[in-house]
């Protein structure tokens, strides 16, 4: 098969905002410098109970070795709905909205908390290339209530969108709560972004009694050439009037370890969001994304009353098709007799209420 150089930069700039191959443009970068942990050693950041990202070679060999099938997804795929938030929403009621991706507005005991925000057009560095909406956000931005935090998971372009916190720091000045290193990033790029960055199992007071935790993921890091695994990766723990909420940004499954270990640490957690797409092909994607069989039993290891899907149907980063994480997780809860009702996909700007 030919390469051209205008599909070798697609490919590589797509692939760095979604599984943060690094970008071969973004050749110097400052990145966190702190002590040495069981996760971090001196330079790197690691899993203990993870695996290596996957090499520039391996991303090769998937873009353009034989025998690739990749679903082509329609140019623009709208939701029905759109949501217009109150301005909060006050007690032990929890309102989320599903903006898109990964991206959610979550209002509780008088706060407004953002989690991934990603406003812009594209999940990339650059504007002109890169995987693109095929829906616009579930809350138009000028749509937002005031917003107070905001909580980033990992620094790949799809989750960490500087030119949406960039927005977010200019129209509301809200805290950022992120993992170690990606505050580096985010102030490096603007120094406007109030970013405080936290270690796994760290807890951030939010204050009107909500509180965060970070806890490990199955996943990595990397933004440029030389920053990969130098910025730390997380899930969230957030305690709220109504009960814990697990947030999962990215992560693969693995043994399931994470999963249930937060259940040990944190339960019993009211609800776990949890990531279905972005898993074709498996051998390329099972280390660093779940499918829907996956977040399965994710959900049986955390043991959540309830699970919401994310990270789906709005940017195209791997090869399945638009719709199939939606209709394999009613497939996987199906076969592992959980009723339906109990994992929920939702559409950009459908709500959930607990």
């Amino acid at each position: 098969m030919l390469i051209t150089r205008r599909r070798l930069l697609a490919t590589l700039t797509g692939a760095a905002a979604a599984i943060g191959v690094p970008s071969i443009w973004m050749t110097t970068m400052k990145t966190y410098d702190g002590p040495v942990s069981d996760h971090f050693d001196g330079l790197h950041f690691f899993d203990p109970d993870g695996s290596p990202p996957k090499s520039l070679g391996e991303v090769l060999r998937w873009q353009f070795g034989g025998g690739r099938k990749r679903a082509v997804w329609p140019e623009w795929a709208p939701s029905p709905h759109a949501d217009t938030p109150p301005p909060r929403v006050e007690g032990d009621k929890v309102r989320l909205c599903f903006v898109g991706h990964a991206s959610w507005l979550i209002q509780t005991a008088g706060l407004n908390i953002l989690f991934d925000p990603v406003w812009s057009m594209r999940a990339s560095p650059f504007s002109f290339a890169g995987p693109k909406r095929h829906n616009d956000p579930g809350i138009a931005f000028d749509k937002l209530p005031r917003i107070d935090v905001v909580l980033v998971s990992h620094g790949h372009y799809d989750h960490l969108d500087v030119a949406t916190l960039s927005k977010l720091a200019g129209a509301f000045g809200p805290r950022v709560i992120t993992p170690l290193g990606n505050d580096v990033t985010m102030r490096t790029s603007d120094a406007a972004i109030k970013a405080e960055a936290f270690d796994w199992h760290q807890r951030a007071e939010l204050g009107n009694g909500l509180a965060a935790t970070l806890v490990p993921t199955r996943h990595w890091s990397a933004r440029g050439l030389f920053d990969r695994n130098k910025a730390l990766w997380a899930s969230f723990v957030l305690e709220t009037p109504a009960g814990k909420l697990y947030i999962v940004g990215d992560s693969g499954y693995g043994d399931g370890g994470h999963f249930r270990r937060v259940a040990e640490a944190h339960g019993p957690l009211r609800l776990a969001i949890l990531p279905i797409g972005a898993y074709e092909p498996r051998w390329f994607m099972r280390d660093q994304h779940m499918n829907p069989e996956d977040a399965v039993k994710a959900l049986a290891d955390c043991g959540a009353a309830q699970a919401l899907a994310h990270h789906h149907g709005t940017f195209q980063l791997t090869d399945e098709a638009i719709d199939a994480p939606a209709i394999a997780l009613g497939e996987a809860l199906d076969a592992a007799k959980v009723p339906r009702g109990k994992f929920v996909a939702l559409k950009p700007g459908q709500v959930f209420e607990i």
